[in-house]
């Protein structure tokens, strides 16, 4: 295993048995991890015997199923995986299962591999599970944008009304068909023009009420500084549809902080093909879905999983 200095601000490129982790064609701070297809199918073969029901109801087994993927490839894979989530120069990668199944459980498996490489899922209240399946179509009646197909998701971090720590996001498209748009929105908290702004401003550090409609099944209420320090770098929680502000100067706040954002140069657009996933450090990286354009028979299923980092 070795590594090397490449171009893109000396990100570095890794080299292991069965991977190659160098830095993402589409987004400078984003690495892509290419398996080898031979690699992908042992560990799907190696876990074959996992059900799905395994995994739900036995929390030792989704451990097992990242040790089988560390067991294909080497030991030196989780470090990488966890080093690049860490590091805030890149903060996340994207990865996928190249072509060798479409089995939407093998995904599931996959993912999970991923997910408790870097830590432990959070449990999911949407989904009453470590991760939750959701789709997107034509029609939605739900009561926030993450269904709603052709309205722009705007920037946003995950867990912010949950009282449990979210380090990181990991979302893989499951399936999709007749769909046109809807790509994924990123943007990497030191990236953004306005960051010195709005995290010195006299509201940033104010505690925020946020509470999650119905259909996320979590009834609590819960208070959340905007920006906060982590491993002495800023850091954001920000959710435009659960915040509670209580005067009108919080809210022009929030609404020109989510403005700016939105209208940042630096904001990439990244297409996500079947198979693939993406996973980011949620703590600095800002994410959303871009619309889709219309189609009646519009249909796209994604897992995520969101959780914390291991000590």
């Amino acid at each position: 295993m070795c590594a090397v200095d490449v171009r893109k601000e000396q990100m570095p490129v890794f080299l292991g048995n069965g991977y190659t982790i160098r830095p993402h064609e589409k987004h400078e701070r984003l690495y892509t991890i290419e398996l080898e297809t031979e690699a992908v199918r042992k560990f799907l073969e190696d876990v074959k015997d996992i059900s799905d029901e395994q995994l739900e109801y036995i929390p030792y087994e989704r451990l097992l199923t990242a040790q089988a993927l560390v067991n294909v490839l080497d030991e030196d894979f989780q470090k990488y995986v966890t080093f690049i989530l860490n590091d805030r120069r890149s903060g996340g990668f994207t990865t996928g299962v190249q072509g060798t199944t479409m089995d939407t459980q093998d995904y599931v498996k996959f993912s999970t591999a991923f997910s408790h490489l870097a830590g432990i899922p959070n449990f999911d209240a949407m989904s009453k599970k470590y991760y939750a399946r959701f789709s997107v179509q034509h029609t939605d009646d739900s009561d926030s944008y993450l269904r709603q197909a052709y309205r722009r998701f705007t920037l946003h971090t995950d867990g912010t009304y949950v009282d449990e720590p979210t380090d990181w996001l990991l979302m893989m498209k499951m399936e999709e068909e007749n769909a046109s748009g809807g790509n994924s929105r990123l943007l990497h908290l030191d990236e953004w023009e306005d960051l010195d702004y709005y995290s010195r401003h006299a509201l940033a550090d104010y505690p925020f009420t946020y509470k999650a409609p119905a259909s996320k099944n979590v009834s609590e209420e819960v208070q959340r500084q905007t920006f906060y320090t982590w491993n002495n770098e800023p850091c954001i929680c920000f959710i435009d549809q659960f915040v509670y502000p209580e005067t009108i100067t919080q809210a022009q706040y929030l609404k020109d902080l989510s403005h700016s954002m939105e209208n940042s140069e630096n904001l990439v657009e990244l297409e996500l093909p079947t198979g693939d996933l993406v996973m980011l450090n949620n703590r600095f990286w800002l994410h959303g879905r871009g619309a889709f354009e219309k189609n009646t028979d519009l249909h796209r299923e994604l897992l995520r999983q969101r959780g914390r980092f291991s000590k």
